[in-house]
C-alpha cells in the first residue's frame, strides 16, 4: 500500500539535471495519459502547469492520432510522462520531434524496470505507481531543489491522505475475496487482479490479444464462454475503452447468466476525478459485485 512506503527519492528514468523554471514560473508538464497526469498535477500543486494529451474516457490510448495543439505543448514542457512499453509510442515520437536537452522524461516501463512486451497499464499495479509517485517528485526535485520541502511534502500528503481511500478498498477485496475466480475483457485488469490476489482465470492469451488489437483464438473464446456459461468465474471485467464485438458478446453472456461486470477505463472517469477517485470507485464497484456474486 502506498501509504505504508517511505522509499528514497529517486531519478530513474529521468534525464540528467539541468536548468530549472524561471524563477515564479511555474514547470510544464505533458502528461501522455490523464491517469499519470493526475498524479503529476497533485505532486506538483501549484508549482506545477499539468496537460495530459489522452483524458477522454471515449478515447482509445493504444491508437491515439496527436494533434497540432499536443505538439506545441511538448514543444514547451519540461516534463514529459510516458507510459512507455509500446503503450502511447505516439508520445515518445512527440518527444523526440521537440528535443529540449533541459527536458525531464519519466517513462514509467523505465521506472518500474520493465521492458516492451510486458503488460503496459501500469497505473493498475498499485506497486509500481508509487515508484511513478517517486520519480515525478525526483524530476520536480531536480527542475526545482529550492522546493524540494514543498514537493516532499506533497507527496507524503497524496501517499497517505490523498490514498487512504484508495489503500482502503485494496485492503478489503484482498482480505475479503482472496482466490476468487474472476474473468476480464483484457489485459488491463491482470496487474490490478494479482495485487487483489483475485484468481483471473480468462486465457493469458485472450488478454493480450484483446489489448494488442490482434484476433484471438477460437479455442480461447470457447473455453471463456465455457467459463461464463458455467459459472467458473464470479465477476467479469470489462474495459469499456476496448471493446470488440467478442467483448460486447462475452458481456451480455455474463449478465445472462447472472455474473456481475464491472467497467473499468483506460483514462479518469469522471475527467474531472482524481486518479485515486477514479481508481476507489472502480474498486467499490468491484467489491460490490463481489459481495453479490459470492454471497448465498
Amino acid at each position: 500500500m502506498l501509504g505504508a512506503l517511505a522509499v528514497p527519492l529517486l531519478l530513474a528514468g529521468c534525464q540528467v539535471a539541468g536548468p530549472g523554471p524561471a524563477a515564479g514560473d511555474p514547470i510544464r508538464v505533458v502528461a501522455a495519459e490523464s491517469s499519470w497526469g493526475s498524479l503529476a498535477a497533485q505532486l506538483g500543486g501549484t508549482r506545477v502547469e499539468v496537460v495530459s494529451l489522452v483524458s477522454s474516457p471515449s478515447i482509445d490510448p493504444h491508437s491515439y492520432e496527436p494533434t497540432a495543439a499536443n505538439a506545441r505543448d511538448v514543444a514547451v514542457s519540461q516534463v514529459i510522462i510516458t507510459n512507455g512499453l509500446g503503450y502511447d509510442t505516439w508520445a515518445s515520437k512527440l518527444a523526440r520531434a521537440n528535443p529540449n536537452p533541459e527536458r525531464r522524461i519519466v517513462d514509467v516501463g523505465t521506472v518500474v524496470g520493465l521492458s516492451t512486451g510486458s503488460n503496459p497499464h501500469r497505473w493498475y499495479s498499485p506497486a509500481d505507481v508509487a515508484l511513478v509517485i517517486d520519480a515525478i517528485t525526483s524530476a520536480y526535485i531536480a527542475l526545482d531543489p529550492a522546493d524540494r520541502a514543498n514537493f516532499e511534502q506533497l507527496r507524503q500528503q497524496l501517499i497517505t491522505a490523498g490514498f487512504a481511500q484508495y489503500n482502503a478498498a485494496l485492503r478489503t477485496i484482498r482480505a475479503a475475496y482472496g482466490g476468487v475466480a474472476v474473468g476480464a475483457s483484457e489485459s488491463i485488469f491482470a496487474p490490478l487482479a494479482q495485487a487483489l490476489g483475485l484468481n483471473l482465470i480468462t486465457p493469458d492469451s485472450f488478454l493480450r490479444a484483446i489489448s494488442e488489437g490482434t484476433d484471438p483464438t477460437v479455442a480461447d473464446q470457447v473455453t471463456i464462454n465455457t467459463q461464463l456459461s458455467q459459472h467458473l468465474i464470479k465477476v467479469y471485467v470489462e474495459n469499456v475503452q476496448n471493446r470488440t464485438p467478442d467483448i460486447a458478446r462475452q458481456a451480455e453472456l455474463a449478465r445472462a447468466n447472472g455474473i456481475p461486470v464491472v467497467d473499468v477505463t483506460e483514462t479518469l472517469s469522471p475527467t474531472s476525478a482524481t486518479f485515486q477517485q477514479w481508481q476507489t470507485d472502480q474498486l467499490q464497484r468491484l467489491a460490490a459485485a463481489l459481495k453479490q456474486a459470492t454471497t448465498p
